[in-house]
């Protein structure tokens, strides 16, 4: 089976329904021939970067890429916007009944997020958000290219297939995530079988996580969903990829790789697509062009941070990025940051 050096995936940006291929690789943006041109980013000697996810684990995404723009000295000053699309601490995205719900609300917050704080570029760091993206309101119109992370989930996931043959992949996701399908219907269109692909909901996980990643109630959740997926393969299990497709996951990621071990079962690898998002901003034609470069952080969010989510998650932030970390503790709660409650059936 002959799979492209570069994943295929349709997406939304400025303003048309497009075919693109990114080059994931380190350093790379776009291939030639793209119709997401992102020539004109690179052109800036200071840039405004967003990423939004329906809760706080796009912070991971955050911080890879403060670390990297850091390193690849591309512009004169990078500010980044955490800008959290969470819309209610007592139930989010996937709690709502009707997929319209979602897709407005998103799409609400998406216009906020450009009125806000005019960012160059957007980054969707929210697998459950990407699934939904191609059909808001905000994907017909806006001018700004948008980066939604499932091209980088899948294209691991193709990189990890394509060098073991004979394995399979489970997919960990939100309900969400998993119900939308987007992963295997892309997976396929690559060429791979339906049954080398395996999706497992993980309900309410990324909530546990959000309030300590390390505790005991986020590893038997993490236990039991493994246990779950595995009932649902042959026994003896194929080879096995483990993807991670929920950006708080990796937070736990030595509960996974520890709940696997216990099964009897090593994963070929564990995937994270999350590092892999702030490869499109990194381009090498521009790399060191700058002395240094100067990078500030914010974290915008309408619903309150807890303490304890602000603690737990700035110890894991810390050792990436201690911008990121910092932005969290000190971040910005505006209550009315986008409408949602009109968007929702009663």
């Amino acid at each position: 089976m002959k799979v492209p050096k570069t994943l295929s995936i349709s997406i939304v940006s400025l303003g048309l329904i497009v075919s693109v291929s990114l080059t994931f690789s380190p350093g790379g943006t776009e291939e030639k021939g793209s119709k997401l041109h992102l020539s004109s980013f690179f052109q800036k000697k200071a840039v405004t970067i967003a990423v939004t996810d329906s809760g706080l684990g796009g912070l991971s995404v955050v911080a890879e890429a403060v670390r990297k723009m850091k390193e690849a000295r591309i512009f004169e000053r990078a500010d980044f916007v955490f800008f959290n699309a969470l819309f209610s601490n007592e139930g989010g995205y996937n709690s709502l009944r009707r997929r319209e719900e979602k897709i407005r609300v998103f799409s609400s917050a998406l216009e906020s997020l450009e009125r806000a704080c005019r960012p160059d570029i957007i980054l969707i760091g929210c697998n459950t958000l990407s699934t939904l993206y191609e059909d808001t309101r905000f994907s017909r119109r806006t001018k700004i290219p948008v980066i939604p992370i499932i091209p980088a989930g899948v294209e691991i996931i193709v990189r990890g297939l394509k060098d073991h043959p004979g394995a399979s992949v489970i997919i960990f996701g939100t309900p969400t995530t998993i119900s939308e399908g987007t992963y295997p219907r892309e997976l396929e269109k690559q060429g791979f079988a339906a049954e080398r692909i395996h999706g497992q909901s993980c309900p309410e996980l990324e909530s546990f996580i959000e309030n300590d990643p390390r505790g005991d109630e986020t590893e038997m959740l993490i236990s039991g969903f493994v246990s779950e997926a595995l009932q649902k393969l042959p026994s003896p299990p194929p080879p096995l990829l483990v993807s991670l497709n929920c950006t708080h996951y990796g937070y736990s990621l030595p509960f996974w790789e520890k709940t696997f071990t216990e099964a009897g079962v090593k994963p070929l690898a564990v995937l994270n697509p999350n590092p892999q998002m702030a490869k499109v901003l990194l381009s090498p034609k521009y790399r060191g062009r700058r002395p240094q470069t100067e990078v500030r952080v914010r974290v915008m969010s309408m619903v309150k941070i807890s303490p304890q989510k602000i603690d737990s998650l700035a110890a894991w932030l810390e050792h990436v990025s201690p911008e990121t970390a910092e932005a969290l503790r000190r971040y910005e709660h505006q209550p009315s940051l986008f409408e949602w409650k009109g968007y929702i059936a009663r």
